[in-house]
């Protein structure tokens, strides 16, 4: 999957969980050993970075393992990169599975609605997303376009 925050990543693949799957999220694992939503805030920003690229390298080998189980999975990252989904795509290529990418789109207004309710739930799938944030966001996100992906638009 791939998409900007608030755009229903979470919640699509819940509803994939809730259908067999088996779901990897790196927010998830970090909620799990910092105990904080805002993990970001509470770490210097290098280590907050290393954690979280420790965590997609567990994950990773985690996907791998769950391929060759013949297990269903969902990746429940921004994928905001034309390369990282790229990557990801050779490495289930590459143990003879098939991948899917789904892209999750809103408007602004709607994204904006969603981050606004989402910033006052607590829990590892409630990272607060500022304005500077979001923006940042924005600048980065690669949409993908030719990439085989099956676009869904969402609404409030």
């Amino acid at each position: 999957m791939c998409g900007l925050p608030g755009a229903g990543k979470t919640t699509y693949a819940m509803e994939l969980v809730r259908r067999g799957y088996v779901r990897l999220s790196i927010d998830e694992v970090v909620w799990q050993r910092l105990g904080q939503r805002d993990a970001g805030l509470v770490l210097e920003a290098a280590a907050f970075d290393e954690l979280k690229e420790e965590v997609r390298r567990e994950q990773r080998q985690q996907l791998v393992e769950l391929m060759l189980a013949g297990r269903d999975v969902v990746v429940d990252y921004s994928f905001w990169s034309r390369a990282a989904r790229d990557d990801y795509k050779a490495l289930v290529e590459s143990h003879g599975c098939r991948w899917e990418l789904v892209h999750l789109k809103a408007d602004r207004a709607t994204l904006g609605g969603r981050l606004e309710a989402r910033n006052g739930e607590e829990g590892a799938n409630s990272v607060t997303v500022n304005e500077e944030l979001f923006n940042r966001y924005l600048d980065k996100f690669e949409e993908p376009h030719g990439e085989g992906e099956q676009v869904f638009m969402q609404s409030t």
